[in-house]
């Protein structure tokens, strides 16, 4: 059953979706990592792809940016397709000095200032967890690959912090006792759509650029480094 968003059919879409928000990405994720992958939607250019990774059924699917593009493909994917699974690989700004570019976090918590939850479901949420099962698995497997992963706490912003007027206000206002150490956009509504549908969620995230040390990545470096992530996500679900 295609949707507005998606003209997959039900059966085209695996139980467990690797999603990132560049499409671009996603398909350099396919040829690269996937058997036998299949396009199965491209509706306003949101590449999906269906193949396996070591004989396990995958689909890798762009997201786009921001809370709401999210929310719309997190929402059907969980409750047309059936999904049970989501990972997202993103790019994220750090806000703290001990982490440096390219360096890889595993979310555990994502706090915004959205009313995402208020005007999905009637709830103030503003703080909600990903999947520990998932995180487990992922963080047991950077170990064993020797890949170094920092977990913490994110903020999820419904504005490119590089953009914002005052970013110093807005630090402000975090709260302090969460230790947020990176803002990204799109993890919040992918953890909180998961909450409310009974489904799982992780995210891992890639530092692309350090407001503490005003530092960051050419457009082309963040095209380019993702794999390390990439591979953490597909082998954490075999």
């Amino acid at each position: 059953m295609a949707t507005a968003h998606n003209s997959a059919n039900k059966g085209d879409i695996a139980k467990t979706v690797i999603m990132s928000g560049d499409p671009l990405r996603v398909k350099q994720i396919a040829d690269k990592y996937l058997d036998n992958a299949k396009l199965v939607n491209e509706i306003r250019n949101i590449y999906a792809y269906t193949g396996t990774y070591k004989g396990k059924e995958v689909t890798v699917m762009a997201h786009g940016m921001g809370i709401p593009s999210m929310g719309i493909y997190s929402y059907e994917l969980y409750k047309f397709y059936d999904v049970e699974t989501i990972i997202r690989l993103g790019s994220c700004g750090s806000y703290v000095d001990d982490i440096n570019l390219l360096d890889i976090i595993l979310v555990e918590n994502s706090y915004t200032e959205s009313n995402f939850s208020y005007t999905f479901n009637n709830e103030k949420v503003n703080y909600v967890s990903s999947c520990k099962e998932i995180n487990e698995k992922i963080e047991d497997l950077a170990k064993k690959e020797r890949i170094n992963i920092i977990k913490g706490n994110v903020c999820t912003t419904d504005c490119f912090d590089w953009y914002m007027t005052d970013l110093n206000q807005f630090l402000e206002r975090l709260p302090k006792d969460l230790n947020i150490i990176a803002a990204e956009m799109e993890s919040f509504a992918l953890f909180y759509t998961a909450k409310v549908l009974g489904k799982k969620a992780s995210c891992l995230l890639t530092v692309v650029d350090s407001h503490s040390k005003k530092q960051e990545l050419t457009a082309e470096e963040r095209q380019n480094s993702v794999d390390q992530m990439t591979v953490l996500a597909l082998e954490s679900i075999l």
